[in-house]
Parts: structure tokens; sequence; C-alpha cells
């Protein structure tokens, strides 16, 4: 559970970076604010979590 739990964390924080990767190189974000990746970071921990949970 726990295993499923993490991998979930680690693939969709690994997504949101893909995607916030590719919106800075296509210039939509020119800077992106501390208070963004922290929320960014808590809602991929929250989904993560709950993504994990489903699986049991």
């Amino acid at each position: 559970m726990t295993k499923s739990i993490l991998l979930y964390i680690v693939g969709m924080a690994l997504v949101t970076a893909a995607v916030l990767v590719i919106l800075k190189g296509l210039g939509v974000f020119t800077t992106i604010p501390g208070y963004i990746i922290g929320g960014l970071a808590l809602f991929v921990i929250g989904a993560g979590i709950l993504g994990g949970m489903r699986n049991i």
C-alpha cells in the first residue's frame, strides 16, 4: 500500500514538473512564484495519497 502511494506521488510530481517545463519553454510562464510551486507540491501529495488509497 505504501509503495503504491509513493509511486503515485512520484509519478504525478514528474508529470507536473514536465508540464511546467514545457509551459516555461513555450513562454507561457516567465517566472513561477514560490507559492505556486508549494501549492502544486501539496496537490501532488494529496492526489497521490488518494490515488494510492483507491487501489486498496
